[in-house]
């Protein structure tokens, strides 16, 4: 097992970075938890592999229970990008996705990063409520925009994809400075 940026947080529950070998179980996670968009298997092992730094395994006694895709906006480096967040439903109610999004901004990698984004449907309440209280743990700014639209982006087949910026206080603070 990779113990690399590892971190252990009340109890059992293991926050480390996923290797390649991960792939397959991530995938199996994310098709457990409806409605969650299921990627391919191999996109999957390329998060493991190519996206490492920028994703968490959540892990309980040797199986991956939560699971966060993210990695650096290539054309923002100060923004971080989450584009999944995956909770087994038999660790729902631990605060993992929460846990995970801490467990994400600790890293090495992320020490520059000034905003995390991601997109949210309206009616996602589940990953409103995610998003708002890990803004608000982290005393940060929290504004969303209609970002990918039903009509002009998913040809009226998806709802529209709300983009959720989270500006960390301590960033606005260094800018206005």
């Amino acid at each position: 097992m990779q113990t690399m940026d590892t971190h252990k947080a009340d109890g059992a529950v293991t926050f480390r970075k996923p290797t390649r070998e991960d792939g397959a179980e991530i995938w199996e996670l994310i098709r457990s938890c409806k409605p969650l968009d299921e990627n391919s298997m191999y996109c999957n092992l390329l998060q493991s592999d190519h996206f490492r730094d920028t994703c968490v395994a959540a892990e309980v006694d040797g199986k991956i229970v939560g699971w966060i895709s993210a990695y650096i906006n290539p054309n923002d480096p100060d923004c971080v990008f989450v584009w999944q967040v995956a909770v087994s439903p038999d660790a729902r109610g631990m605060g993992l996705g929460t846990r995970m999004l801490t467990a994400l901004m600790a890293r090495e990698e992320c020490a520059e990063v000034k905003r995390m984004q991601t997109t949210i449907t309206l009616d996602n309440d589940a990953s409103w409520a995610l998003f708002r209280k890990f803004a608000d743990a982290s005393e940060a700014d929290l504004s969303s925009d209609a970002h990918f639209t039903r009509d002009t982006h998913f040809a009226g087949e998806h709802a529209t994809e709300h983009m959720v910026t989270i500006t960390f206080r301590q960033a606005l603070r260094q800018s206005a400075a």
